[in-house]
């Protein structure tokens, strides 16, 4: 029983628990993801068939670190279980059971950004001067709560509300026309074919028999419901995850999943992790007192055996450039003292934070990143994307539309239209339309019958691509070397059977989250991505650091004031869930600043140091004076 070495007591209770409903509370730092592993591996030793076995979770990230522990503990077993995304699942489900929903195999997946395109599109020909994202996010919040369209206009009473709804239901004619889903869609049309299909959901309840879902306070009422309905009456469902860390209910995580499990599934055991092995017992006491104020958790007590630690470093600046300079010089001395780059992390509630804080890392020299500049969005690797796109779904005329002139072929606005209307076109423009067309029939041919990486290969080449950016004198190389990191990237697809790859290598550029393009961080590795990372809090959930830092504590700021969604009610103690989520990154050392004032829309603006600061012991924290220098803050 090599598996149950190296687990405390809780964890392994949970671990040895494998029939019926099991709830995981699981504090930050507590081992969630190794408690899961073991335990889908005391599942395999006990006699589970792995094909049986079903984990969930809802980053490529996540999924990906959660396949690399299970297949180190079981070593030589042959099968892997199924470990990955809910959105990724209902790609799987929806292509293998295509005809049964109602969609074509080879369906496109649209991006935020296809759909933004599509609902401004829609938005113009109603004569509208409404926000297109604000429109999207409104119909995206009713579908994670599994309501159709026509529900939806059913019950649209205000002016707004039936605008959503006829731009919805146009929305949805084109995406039936191009024969695509939105990020959305994976979930509500899997989540309608388990309800409505009975031999879809029992062939699916039979060959997954044990269901793990981490992150569960994540959920949305569709994954809930998808969840629920896989499971079946075995009831073999084990879900992990903390009330103090759910902080998405602006796109429809709803606590009370978590909360109400015992209710939903009667007979739930419960195991609570507390023990913490990141944090230095400084950061856990903060961290502790922060969160103690909410009322709608699942109680639990972070300790932790690590050192007591250094205090918490709290600076209080003039402005924002007296706080940025504060938080470089501080990460400069932390690299000399021995903390590597990618060891440190700066948090921020909004992203216009970012802007001083990158300045100052410039000045200083200090190696950073931004995270969310992510590489499936970059221009030219979604040109490439695009190509693949339209050779396997022509009816996707939105790529369409954005390969025709890239690069250019000598085929203008007014014979896209034709193209698009299917109109018959002659001479030399019908000449370059055909040529156009089989080429996509050529990159079809390709992405069916030869490894992923060789068809991208093969599209690149026959597009054009290549040489047409190596005429930018500027950014051509540094573009192309993108596209050719493309190819490097499709090769973990190889020894998948065509088109399947290429179908993987498209769904998971789609399904990209911003953490996605945070590399994992391997010890001893040359290939560690040495930089500092700077992020919004929300993008940093799941993370851990040596050093972090969280900027912009002011009222206002951070905790916001502002509603995250026209549409979404606020949660009053969800900005506390958030900063208890900043904290608990940090593993060693932790700095926390604010300004006495800010920049905002163009002028300057008092600010009061967050509330946050009073629920935390002043015995825990060093507030340097104004004439501390800066060099001697972290000594």
């Amino acid at each position: 029983m090599q598996h149950l070495e190296g687990l405390n007591k809780p964890q392994k209770e949970a671990v040895l628990h494998t029939e019926g409903p099991l709830l995981i509370v699981a504090g930050a730092g507590a081992g969630k993801t190794k408690t899961i592993t073991h335990r889908i591996a005391q599942l395999v030793e006990s006699g589970v068939s792995a094909h049986h076995i079903l984990a969930l979770t809802f980053t490529n990230k996540a999924a990906g670190e959660m396949r690399e522990r299970v297949r180190k503990l079981l070593t030589g077993r042959g099968s892997m279980p199924l470990l990955t995304t809910f959105h990724s699942l209902g790609v799987r489900i929806l292509r293998e059971f295509h005809q049964e929903a109602g969609i074509p195999r080879a369906f496109s997946i649209w991006d935020r950004d296809d759909s933004i395109r599509a609902i401004k599109g829609i938005l113009a020909t109603l004569g509208s001067d409404q926000a297109p994202k604000g429109i999207l996010a409104a119909i995206s919040r009713q579908k994670g709560d599994g309501v159709s369209g026509a529900e939806y206009a059913a019950r649209a009473q205000s002016y707004r509300q039936q605008l959503v709804a006829r731009t919805w239901d146009l929305y949805e004619q084109e995406l039936r026309k191009q024969g695509a889903l939105d990020f959305d869609d994976l979930l509500l049309r899997t989540l309608r074919l388990l309800e409505e299909k009975s031999a879809v959901r029992s062939l699916l309840q039979d060959r997954w028999r044990y269901l793990t879902i981490d992150e569960y306070q994540d959920t949305n009422r569709s994954q809930y419901e998808i969840a629920r309905l896989l499971a079946g009456e075995r009831r073999n469902l084990c879900v992990v995850g903390d009330t103090d860390q759910n902080i998405y209910s602006w796109r429809g995580a709803d606590i009370e999943h978590l909360l109400g499990f015992e209710v939903a599934f009667p007979g739930t055991k419960v195991v609570v992790l507390e023990q913490n092995y990141r944090s230095t017992r400084t950061i856990l006491s903060a961290a502790n007192s922060v969160i103690a104020k909410n009322v709608r958790r699942k109680e639990k007590h972070l300790f932790t055996e690590n050192e007591t630690g250094d205090p918490i470093v709290v600076y209080g600046a003039q402005n924002e450039l007296d706080e940025a300079w504060f938080v470089a010089h501080s990460i400069m001395r932390l690299i000399e003292e021995g903390t590597t780059p990618g060891e440190i992390a700066v948090l921020y509630r909004e992203n216009f934070q970012s802007r001083v804080l990158e300045e100052a890392c410039l000045h200083l020299g200090v190696p950073y990143r931004v995270l969310g500049v992510r590489f499936f969005e970059r221009k030219e690797v979604k040109d490439v994307l695009s190509y693949l796109r339209a050779a396997l779904n022509p009816k996707s005329n939105a790529d369409l539309a954005r390969i025709i002139a890239t690069p250019p072929r000598g085929i203008g606005k007014t014979t896209l239209e034709k193209m698009l209307r299917g109109e018959e076109l002659t001479g030399a423009v019908g000449a370059k339309v055909t040529a156009f067309r089989t080429t996509l029939e050529a990159m079809k041919r390709a992405a069916e019958t030869v490894p992923a990486s060789e068809a991208l290969r093969f599209c690149i080449e026959s597009s054009g691509i290549e040489p047409w950016l190596r005429k930018d004198p500027e950014e051509g190389e540094e573009r192309i070397g993108n596209v050719r990191e493309l190819v490097n990237f499709a090769t973990k697809y190889d020894d998948l059977s065509p088109p399947e790859g290429i179908e993987r290598l498209l769904e998971e550029a789609a399904l990209q989250s911003d953490q996605d393009e945070l590399p994992v961080r391997i010890a001893g590795s040359r290939d560690n991505d040495d930089r500092v990372a700077l992020m919004t809090v929300h993008a940093s959930k799941g993370l851990e650091f040596d050093a972090v830092f969280v900027a912009g504590l002011e009222q206002g700021l951070f905790p916001s004031l502002r509603e995250s969604s026209a549409d979404a009610e606020r949660d009053p103690e969800e900005e506390r869930r958030l900063f208890y989520v900043a904290v608990t990154r940090a593993g060693k050392r932790l700095f926390l600043s604010y300004a006495r004032e800010r920049m905002k829309y163009g002028s300057r603006e008092n600010a009061l140091p967050s509330e946050f600061f009073e629920d935390i012991d002043e015995r825990l924290m060093n507030a340097p004076s104004r004439e501390t220098e800066r060099e001697d803050i972290i000594e």
